[in-house]
């Protein structure tokens, strides 16, 4: 059915023109967005850039400031995707700050479920309630619902309206005002989509969203929180608006899981592990949370289209992480960056009914809780690179 439905047509829009695809800016707003794989210098020139001064004039709505020199990061934080596996990155979240031993993080990057993790770890523990209701509270008709005709004439198979709604609830004014204090203090945070007429991958800085005193600011920081977490096929696909010579036109964004399970891009962290005069920062660290198991998983398949397309499409997905896990790795060990992975552990054994189950959520959630309160023994090294060491924070 996802392949299937990618037959489906979509509503007439104005595309960028290939000529303009490199087009980064958006009307209004400043510095907000680079490409995920973008050199080191083009992305230092943007996220180390100072606020514009239309940005910075002081108004009720948002704190203003030039965005302070922050001392390079020692704490970082990447969330990948996983839909309703999300719940296990945010009960170890929880678990971990209850147990008073997480860490205040410089850098959060989230894409797809993680991207509705990430602004609540930013801006701390006293969010931990949001994100635990986020996780345990809604089911799968809070999701999305299904789309009867969506096979044949719409994007996508279901209608995210309920998704959007949730969105709208938990991020509001004052959260895009939190999010811009801590900007301005030099804290970054990143969600990540992928651009479907590029093939690339688009890392957004919600924090200068937020600074911005654009009126559609808290449209887009929700929209693209919605874009990380659209599944293409199942999900309509979101668009973005720019405008390039006067004229209108519409990107499409999808789920960054399609580019990057989890991110931190090898020239992110030349910006954010080293001083000013590129001296490296003293032990930094990067903890990797992956939504998922990453241990082989051994299940009966039935040989039907749609069996052997579900099987082959996870298959590809879990894959795809453990080489984004081994490029991060990499890098990490390049950069002086001591590398900690969390991930589903093989013995959970709960399983779901439907997408989104509540029930199969919240023992997810609760299993993470316990390990992060439980002082979590993370890992060393992505699987299969070598025996892994644990040690305990």
């Amino acid at each position: 059915m996802l392949l299937t439905s990618g037959c489906a047509s979509l509503a007439p829009r104005n595309v960028l023109p290939q000529a303009n695809a490199g087009q980064i800016e958006l009307e209004g707003f400043h510095n907000i967005r680079f490409w995920g794989d973008a050199s080191a210098r083009e992305i230092q020139a943007i996220m180390m850039a100072d606020t514009p001064k239309a940005e910075t004039r002081k108004t009720e709505a948002r704190p203003s400031s030039r965005i302070e020199r922050h001392p390079p990061a020692s704490n970082l934080l990447a969330i990948s995707g996983g839909a309703e596996n999300g719940a296990f990155g945010a009960g170890l979240l929880v678990g971990w700050s209850d147990a008073g031993t997480r860490p205040i993080f410089d850098l959060v990057t989230g894409v797809s479920s993680g991207a509705l993790i990430a602004p609540f770890v930013f801006l701390g523990r006293e969010h931990d309630g949001q994100l635990r209701e986020i996780f345990t509270k809604y089911s799968r008709k809070d999701i999305f619902t299904y789309n009867v005709h969506g096979l044949i004439e719409g994007s996508a198979l279901a209608d995210d309206t309920p998704l959007t709604k949730l969105i709208e609830k938990y991020v509001d004014q004052a959260l895009l005002q939190e999010v811009a204090r801590e900007r301005i203090k030099g804290r970054i945070l990143l969600i990540g989509t992928t651009s479907l007429d590029t093939q690339r991958p688009v890392l957004w800085d919600m924090g200068r969203i937020a600074m911005s005193n654009n009126r559609e600011a808290l449209g887009l920081f929700r929209k693209i929180l919605l874009a990380s977490a659209t599944l293409p096929g199942v999900f309509p696909p979101v668009r973005i608006q720019v405008r390039v010579g006067g004229q209108s036109y519409d990107e499409l964004h999808v789920d960054g899981g399609v580019t990057r399970q989890v991110f931190i891009a090898p020239s992110i962290f030349q910006v954010v592990s080293h001083g000013p005069k590129g001296k490296p920062v003293a032990s930094p660290h990067l903890y990797v949370i992956r939504n998922g198991k990453i241990d082989p998983e051994w299940q009966s398949v039935s040989e039907n289209v749609v069996s052997i397309t579900q099987r082959s499409i996870s298959t590809l997905i879990k894959n795809q992480a453990i080489g984004d896990l081994y490029r991060i790795y990499s890098v990490t060990k390049d950069e002086g960056i001591e590398f900690n992975l969390a991930s589903i552990p093989a013995d959970f054994s709960q399983t779901s009914d439907e997408p989104f189950d509540q029930k199969y959520m919240t023992a997810l959630f609760n299993r993470g809780y316990d390990l992060g309160h439980d002082n979590y023994a993370w890992v060393k090294a992505p699987p299969g690179l070598e025996l892994a060491t644990q040690a305990r924070n």
